[in-house]
């Protein structure tokens, strides 16, 4: 068997962890300055890249790149019994991190999870093996798990999105063009002929509702043209939330930090169909 250090849905050894049950830290955590994990490239390693994989007499594979990865499932999350711990490819597990675990993603990897009830979203970086109980499809940090707004419920819907990055830096989610927020934006004069410009896009969504519940909070934090745009990919439909459109860079730029300061960090500037 695979030694699956780290995960909270690893095979437990009693010798390893100095107390039984998983907890949250006694401490009231404050996650208000916690930045999300920064997508970059990372070449996969060694450790913890073993495919096929055997944890209770059921093998797993691990995906040879995560690109296009997108699946909606449950989400569970892991603390104080396993903080201080290596972690499948040999880091430590540090539950006030962004980071998550993950059955088949290589390690280590990036990716956007989304609360399906509450529309919030979270960049992780993924360097752990798991969840191995039930059908649970990732496990994230405590940090995580709060800013998502679950840590008390213990689990909750989600949609996983893979961010995968490549040695130039360039950046896709789910298979689609995901800019830096930090690089300069181009919209030549071209596109904005044939009908495209900039949005703020506030997040993407499998499903109609929580979109529209995201929408909602946004047409409280903006004077500027909210909207729910759908868009029709091989991996399924997905419910953009954006606000625009905006005549330059520089305006969404400003769009964008002002949405962040209010609660929308994962909100990114796009080019888009007007």
């Amino acid at each position: 068997m695979v030694v699956l250090a780290g995960c909270a849905s690893a095979p437990d050894t009693p010798s390893r962890y100095s107390i039984s049950q998983d907890r949250a830290p006694s401490n009231d955590f404050d996650i208000s300055g916690l930045e999300d994990a920064r997508p970059r490239y990372e070449a996969p390693r060694k450790a913890g890249n073993k495919s096929p994989y055997t944890v209770w007499g059921k093998k797993y594979w691990v995906m040879p790149s995560a690109d296009g990865y997108v699946e909606r499932g449950i989400a569970s999350w892991y603390g104080e019994k396993f903080h201080g711990h290596k972690t499948s490819n040999g880091e430590t597990f540090d539950m006030y991190t962004m980071s998550a675990a993950h059955k088949s993603f290589p390690l280590p990897g990036f990716a956007r999870v989304t609360n399906l009830d509450n529309g919030r979203s979270v960049v992780v970086r993924v360097n752990d093996r798991g969840p191995f109980h039930g059908d649970r499809l990732i496990d994230l940090s405590y940090a995580a798990a709060k800013k998502l707004g679950y840590q008390s419920s213990g689990t909750a819907r989600v949609e996983v999105a893979a961010i995968t990055v490549r040695p130039d830096g360039s950046m896709m989610i789910a298979g689609a063009p995901y800019p830096n927020a930090e690089a300069p934006i181009a919209v030549s004069d071209q596109s904005m002929a044939s009908g495209q410009a900039l949005f703020v896009q506030l997040g993407s969504f499998s499903q109609r509702s929580p979109a529209d519940g995201l929408s909602r909070q946004a047409k409280q934090q903006t004077e500027r043209s909210v909207r729910v745009r759908r868009i029709d990919t091989a991996d399924g439909a997905f419910h953009r939330v954006q606000v625009g459109p905006f005549v330059s860079a520089e305006e969404a730029r400003r769009e964008q930090q002002a949405l962040a300061s209010r609660g929308f960090g994962q909100a990114i500037v796009l080019t888009d169909t007007r």
